[in-house]
């Protein structure tokens, strides 16, 4: 056991957040946490860290245990640079390493003591190595340029960070500290893809244990082995990753409502029993049975977590087929291109998910769309009947001095009621007298719900949307994905969210941060998984060069090999030729046949066909090596 939290309470101003909640952590565990904004998830790490005291409950811990605490606002002396602040996770090596440095200096001066300095240097250095102080500064730098701190920001005083890059940076120096526990407080708020996919790796094979608080389910499926989840303020624990544990807990609410349903028929015949034979010739039985149901634990029914909201979908206008034509577009600024040449066609009811690092054009090519900038080269153009939607990452559509109940009239007809404005404003949990807030007061979560029921409530056909979930807690996107899964009309979004585009994203634009775009028919994963195989045969194809670079003999005599074996059954062109157009034929038809949605559809059927299309590929390829060594014989 690492540590164990046991019937922990605690409450804020009258307002009770844990009620006897109870867990254990052991070794070895990756554990994510998870529950919806409010439930308590960073107040667990705040008792657990000590920097909170439980109002009543135990917090027990191993001897000596070591826990690391990352914040989600973090704090650096004014002083320190990037690398500096990096290196002060081994404080500890850095202690040691300047004493050797005092130790050589002595040595040098030959003194009296000579033996003993040089006992000390020698135990010191042992002690150097065993702690991996020859390694520690490469380490650190790898770590850096893994959460996305280029050579160039080494220099650079911590201070002068953002506050994202300052979280990156604590991150940076809790990772290298290698505590026994990590708490991780939303480690990837502040990470594009590329430093978030580092960090899962990073995770994969970290050896101590971690508890991330984390709404980045496609992290938690990656690198958890355990989920926790704090409702109604207790901790109920599920073995898995994020996607078992929902499915887990779909299990348990289904026999938890089944439990519940048995015991309330139990109970509903009992009480009859009981008003029919109290006075009667049962009245012994009647007064046991009611002992029994005063004694009987009651079962719980199932209370699913309204927080989520319901940001269903108004009906909108068709619009034209074709809703967006991009042709050779290039983005950016007339001192600077951003990204070029991007090519493709969003049709009605299709979603395009829009990705890449922070800076590399995402939001730059959304505003030259929507013609809020002029593009540097070639055109976009919207189809016939669009009426778009814009939802800004900044929230810069709302106005902090209106009351929530005034924002939504600004997009509203003059003829709506309040009381109708209300009711929608419920649906995103603005329920009472929270309409009155000024926006101004609201919090990012709030304002991004806000600005979602703005959105939604101007019937749009076309939504275009810069990372619209993050201000959201997982009941939310959930909620948000369901209901953009249902929408009619036409999608763009920015996302980090991996598993937000997994269900929304019929097409990804991806941005390299080099002025290049790919585009990919299909979702987040399938575009990962395609792009990774590219990588992989770049990686063989370059193996292969070097191979035979390396053995230009053995390439020479296989190739005369070749040519010989070609030789000797050599057939004419226009036979070839025939059974090439034989086989291209057969591939078209193949193509047509992968297709078919009954097809696609059915993963032993598309299988079958695709070996088939494989082996039409290897013996074209056979054949046209064969025909142009027969047409060059012949010539």
């Amino acid at each position: 056991m690492l540590f164990r939290l046991s019937e922990i309470n605690k409450s804020y101003g009258g307002r009770e957040i844990l009620r006897g909640l109870s867990f254990q952590v052991n070794r070895d565990e990756k554990i994510g946490l998870v529950g919806r904004n409010g439930a308590g998830k960073t107040t667990v790490f705040r008792v657990l860290s000590g920097e909170e005291a439980p109002d009543s409950g135990e917090v027990i811990k191993a001897n000596n245990l070591k826990l690391g605490f990352l914040e989600q606002h973090v704090e650096f002396s004014a002083d320190l640079t990037v690398h500096e602040a990096a290196l002060s996770a081994f404080e500890k090596l850095q202690n040691i390493e300047i004493e050797m440095r005092r130790l050589e200096t002595a040595m040098s001066e030959n003194p009296p003591d000579l033996d003993k300095v040089l006992e000390k240097y020698s135990t010191l250095q042992h002690e150097f190595e065993r702690e991996g102080g020859f390694e520690y500064a490469a380490r650190a730098e790898s770590v850096l340029q893994g959460l996305g701190f280029d050579r160039e920001m080494w220099n650079q005083t911590a201070d002068k960070l953002s506050g994202g890059q300052r979280n990156r940076l604590g991150l940076v120096r809790l990772l290298l500290a290698e505590p026994d526990v990590l708490l991780l407080d939303e480690p990837t708020n502040h990470l594009d893809v590329n430093s978030v996919e580092w960090l899962e790796e990073f995770l994969q094979t970290y050896a101590s244990s971690y508890i991330a608080i984390s709404h980045d389910r496609y992290f938690l499926d990656r690198v958890c082995n355990r989920i926790i989840e704090i409702e109604h303020g207790k901790a109920v624990s599920y073995s898995g990753n994020y996607s078992a544990f929902l499915i887990e807990r779909e299990e348990r609410r289904e026999a938890q409502r089944r439990a519940f349903e048995n015991q309330q028929q139990l109970i509903a015949k009992t009480e009859d029993f009981i008003r029919r034979n109290i006075a009667g010739q049962k009245t012994k039985m009647a007064k046991s049975r009611r002992n029994m149901l005063e004694r009987l634990e009651r079962v719980d029914t199932v209370t699913v977590d309204k927080s989520a909201g319901d940001f269903k979908l108004k009906n909108v206008e068709r619009a034209g087929n074709n809703v967006l034509m991009v042709e050779d577009l290039s983005v950016g600024f007339p001192d600077k291109t951003l990204a070029e040449n991007i090519n493709f066609t969003l049709r009605r009811g299709e979603c395009l998910g829009i990705i890449g690092a922070n800076g590399t054009g995402k939001t730059t090519f959304l505003k030259t769309v929507l013609g809020k900038l002029r593009p540097l080269d070639g055109e976009a153009r919207w189809g016939t009947k669009t009426e778009i939607g814009y939802y800004a990452q900044q929230l810069d559509d709302l106005d902090d001095r209106n009351e929530i109940i005034m924002e939504l009239r600004r997009v509203a007809a003059s003829t709506v009621t309040n009381g109708e404005l209300r009711s929608f404003l419920g649906k995103f949990l603005f329920t009472g007298e929270d309409v009155f807030k000024r926006v101004g007061d609201l919090s990012g979560g709030e304002k991004g719900r806000l600005a979602l029921a703005k959105l939604i409530y101007t019937e749009c056909n076309v939504l275009v949307l810069d990372e619209p979930t993050n201000h959201l807690d997982i009941p939310s996107r959930e909620a948000l994905e369901a209901a953009l899964e249902a929408y009619p009309g036409t999608i763009l979004t920015i996302s980090h969210d991996r598993y937000f585009l997994d269900r929304v994203a019929t097409q990804i634009l991806f941005f390299d941060g080099k002025g290049k775009t790919e585009h990919y028919n299909g979702n987040y994963s399938e575009f990962h998984e395609w792009q990774a195989s590219i990588i992989s045969r770049r990686s063989s194809a370059a193996e292969s060069e070097k191979e035979k670079v390396s053995q230009p003999g053995k390439e020479k005599q296989q190739t005369a090999k070749k040519e010989q074996r070609i030789k000797t059954k050599l057939r004419a062109p226009e036979i070839i030729e025939e059974e090439i157009a034989a086989i291209e034929t057969k591939l078209a038809l193949l193509t047509s046949q992968m297709s078919q949605p009954e097809i696609a559809s059915n993963p032993q059927k598309f299988a079958e066909i695709s070996a088939l299309y494989q082996k039409a590929e290897s013996d074209l390829e056979k054949l046209m090596e064969e025909w142009e060594m027969s047409s060059t014989t012949v010539g």
